[in-house]
């Protein structure tokens, strides 16, 4: 009995440190409200509406690794119509959930996102925004599905209750982000440039079931580390109806590192209408908490654009594993701009 409970313990103390999947996307500007609150209304339109769905590891998993997130955020203009800085502000929500194991460990958030994209130049070539985040997350745990030596009713299974004194099996704390991010586009010229920076989790909330439960346990308690984010590509014209978009995604948490490096090749379709083709391919090194280097996935993308709709698929391979094709990470985003429009405040797509 003892030691099944040393292993839960163990098990929810563990989920904590390894915080699950923190936001982890491959498509990652198709979730940019999760990736920088700068990004909330940089976009061409009035308003967008934006779900992803992330799949992991359902092949050799009976529970995979389930990511959903989706969010509405909207723009508007700053000052008066004529006025040479095209100054906006935008709002947005997000909601996004992920569940992992027979356990059913599961957080869900839903947050607020408020951003001001100030334009630094009269020829509106140059913008710099400024997001804050903040919302409110819930983690789950369900202990339904765990059986203890004293539940063996001598029979015909485990059927009888248990003296173990577990925790809570949910609990609620607050978490909060900001971010910059700049925007370079010449009127001169197709090509662009964003650098964007983001700390996620600031305030580095407890996330530890047993200290929710009970303040005065002994066991360590776990805080939820800052995640401290940057972000770089760009647009740069390649041939007649031909774009190359590098990307570079950097993230540190506590003593975890991540970089997704690589880009995709935007083929236009039609020379009536915005139909364009998008296939791309990452790469993700990652430390762990041993400082050890190793190649976590290879990403394929693949997207469409229609006019205001974008959809995207990614896959990611797992190199390493005898079942490396059983192991894979499918991924799937869609997006939808409403009042398109020509702008200067861009978000990379994809």
């Amino acid at each position: 009995m003892m030691r099944n409970f040393i292993l839960l313990a163990f098990i929810l103390f563990s989920f904590s440190e390894i915080q699950a999947q923190d936001r982890l996307f491959s498509q990652f500007y198709a979730s940019p409200l999760t990736l920088n609150p700068a990004l909330t209304g940089a976009f061409e339109g009035k308003f967008r509406v934006s779900s992803i769905y992330r799949d992991q590891w359902r092949q050799v998993m009976e529970e995979p690794y389930v990511t959903f997130s989706s969010a509405l955020d909207m723009r508007w203009r700053m000052g008066k119509i004529k006025t040479r800085y095209k100054d906006h502000a935008a709002v947005g929500v997000i909601f996004f959930q992920d569940k992992a194991g027979a356990v059913n460990f599961s957080t869900t958030q839903i947050a607020v996102s408020a951003a001001y994209h100030k334009a630094l130049d009269i020829r509106n070539t140059q913008f710099l925004s400024l997001g804050f985040q903040a919302g409110i997350a819930q983690r789950n745990v369900n202990f339904g599905n765990i059986t203890f030596d004293d539940q063996f009713n001598g029979t015909t299974g485990f059927s009888d209750p248990t003296a173990e004194r577990l925790p809570e099996n949910n609990f609620s704390y607050g978490d909060y982000s900001v971010g910059l991010n700049y925007v370079l586009a010449p009127k001169s010229s197709k090509m662009r440039l964003f650098v964007g920076g983001a700390m996620h989790h600031f305030l580095s909330p407890s996330v530890s079931f047993y200290h929710h439960t009970d303040a005065d346990s002994q066991l360590p308690e776990s805080k939820l580390a800052p995640r401290y984010s940057v972000q770089v590509s760009a647009q740069v014209p390649f041939a007649k109806g031909i774009t190359f978009l590098p990307r570079a995604i950097f993230d540190k948490q506590d003593s975890h590192m991540k970089l997704d490096a690589g880009g995709n090749f935007r083929f236009s379709l039609s020379d009536f209408r915005t139909i364009s083709l998008h296939l791309g391919s990452y790469v993700r090194p990652v430390t762990d908490y041993d400082d050890s280097y190793r190649l976590d996935a290879i990403v394929a993308l693949m997207g469409l654009e229609v006019n205001n709709i974008l959809i995207g698929t990614s896959y990611d391979f797992h190199p390493g594993s005898t079942s490396n094709f059983n192991r894979g990470t499918f991924e799937i985003s869609i997006a939808y701009l409403g009042e398109y429009e020509d702008d200067l405040i861009l978000c990379p797509k994809f």
